[in-house]
């Protein structure tokens, strides 16, 4: 059964951190490494779910913007984190981003952007909210699994359900942030228990906000 983004997300909310999910959990992994050390005074995650990503982001910022398209899954993080320095906001990223109110100098997207079909005006709103220097993380199913039909889904007792989703090639990506004045700092690939001869699961990418646009 395939139901629209939202509504997907809110049935999946309350069995999102207890079912088997290789993508989910190698995606965290893909995000700790990518985030590093760094101290951060402002980060905006986008796609926070119920909080996988934001717990490594708090050891890390000053200050947490966590969005997310499902209130159910945001019920799910408010309920798991609550300290002062971060702030849950439900909100569509394809909208105006009325939530951005202060530069950031982290944003990051977590398997969010395989529900977006125009990326090229998300890094746009991006490059927008982003103090100079700001990096910008990207981890995606990779494009290899959705060639042969992957696409997040899951499982309930009343039958399995698929979440719309959009193909971007590896250059999609990359040529959407150097058009909008993001440049490549780094991109790997993840592949299920480290195996090279299999299939990467997770692509993920860095940018760093330090030129302008091409098309300027």
């Amino acid at each position: 059964m395939e139901l629209n983004v939202k509504q997907a997300y809110n049935l999946w909310a309350t069995q999102y951190d207890t079912q088997i999910n290789e993508t989910r959990d190698l995606e965290a992994v893909a995000f700790r490494a990518m985030a590093g050390n760094k101290k951060i005074a402002r980060a905006l995650e986008m796609g926070c779910g119920t909080g996988k990503n934001t717990l490594h982001l708090l050891k890390l910022a000053q200050h947490v913007t966590a969005v997310d398209f499902s209130d159910h899954m945001l019920q799910a993080a408010r309920a798991k984190i609550q300290v002062p320095h971060v702030e849950f906001v439900q909100a569509d990223i394809l909208q105006e981003w009325t939530f951005a109110r202060e530069p950031y100098d982290w944003i990051s997207f977590s398997l969010v952007l395989e529900h977006v079909e125009d990326v090229t005006d998300i890094f746009r709103k991006a490059a927008a909210v982003a103090a100079p220097h700001a990096r910008l993380y990207v981890g995606e199913l990779h494009p290899f699994r959705q060639y042969l039909g992957g696409k997040a889904q899951f499982d309930t007792p009343q039958g399995s359900y698929e979440v719309p989703a959009f193909t971007h090639h590896v250059s999609d990506f990359i040529t959407a942030a150097h058009q909008n004045g993001w440049q490549t700092v780094d991109l790997r690939e993840w592949f299920d228990d480290a195996d090279r001869t299999t299939l990467p699961r997770i692509l993920s990418l860095l940018f760093e906000k330090n030129h302008s646009p091409i098309n300027e």
